[in-house]
């Protein structure tokens, strides 16, 4: 890991404020796809674990890890899957995510909103609860293909959790797309490092990601809010989801002093600008109606 660094192209104070404010502008209108990561739902105080390093953690405090698993989560994973059977991945991983997550100001606003998709990176149920009140929407989640026996790489949901056909999407107002799964509504997980092996060697030609979000993300650009990308395999889902949208006006929220050099070039390399605003007064931009 790179130490924290101060980056040039980071837009700061007043700059980052008028942009942000901007790109709400945009977000109302359905030209922005918000990219929500873990770091905004641990604004609402929850318990669950809210980064890959503290699922990591809680992984070890249920089986004994090797040093090299300790601190990563995709190989913490791996390694109860190796000595414990797949099952035993997905029962821990329904117990870490089984406490229902209070949606946060933003993310009840954002399902206010007729997005025409929202992007959830994590594993708890908050956005979920957050478009409850409607009925215009649906899921899409990453699925685990071992031991399925299926040729799928993921599965769609309606707004009451059942699943459906692709062909139903196609009528959904705002889709949910969560990538790596979700405990709700059917506890589906990519999370060992036996899971991505198919999908990061696919992804690079897009087969994994589904056909609806390939066609809403045209056009439109990329708000990421509450992620990391210190890791290479966060780094390569944020590249491929956002991929053949617009080639640039992509925004990340970061903190600065703790953004990598990693971090940085690839954000910068993407054509992601970097805003330094604290999560909590992002949100209340992002919610203040222009």
């Amino acid at each position: 890991m790179n130490a924290p660094i101060p980056g040039a192209g980071i837009l700061q104070l007043a700059d980052a404020e008028a942009v942000l404010a901007k790109a709400a502008g945009q977000l109302r209108e359905g030209k922005v796809i918000p990219y929500l990561g873990p770091g905004l739902t641990a604004l609402s105080g929850t318990t669950v674990p809210m980064t890959p390093e503290a699922l990591a953690a809680f992984f070890g405090t249920k089986v004994a890890l090797p040093k090299r698993a300790k601190g990563n989560v995709w190989a913490a994973a791996q390694h109860v899957e190796g000595t414990k059977l797949r099952k035993t991945v997905s029962i821990l991983m329904t117990e870490a995510f089984a406490p229902a997550v209070e949606p946060t100001t933003l993310q009840r606003y954002l399902a206010s909103l007729p997005l025409p998709v929202i992007v959830d990176t994590w594993y708890d149920n908050s956005m979920r609860a957050a478009l409850a009140g409607r009925t215009d929407w649906g899921e899409v989640q990453g699925i685990s293909r071992a031991g399925i026996g299926e040729d799928r790489w993921y599965r769609f949901y309606d707004a009451s959790g059942t699943e459906c056909g692709r062909e139903a999407a196609e009528a959904w107002t705002t889709i949910l797309y969560k990538p790596h799964g979700g405990v709700v509504p059917a506890e589906n997980y990519l999370i060992s490092d036996a899971d991505y092996v198919e999908v990061l060697t696919e992804i690079d030609i897009q087969t994994p990601i589904p056909e609806v979000i390939k066609d809403r993300r045209a056009e439109r650009s990329f708000l990421f809010i509450g992620c990391r990308f210190h890791d290479q395999m966060l780094r390569t889902y944020a590249r491929q989801v956002s991929k053949r949208s617009v080639e640039s006006g992509h925004f990340a929220i970061v903190n600065p002093d703790e953004l990598t050099k990693n971090e940085l070039r690839f954000l910068l390399t993407h054509g992601i600008t970097p805003i330094a605003i604290p999560l909590e007064r992002a949100s209340e931009i992002l919610t203040a109606q222009g």
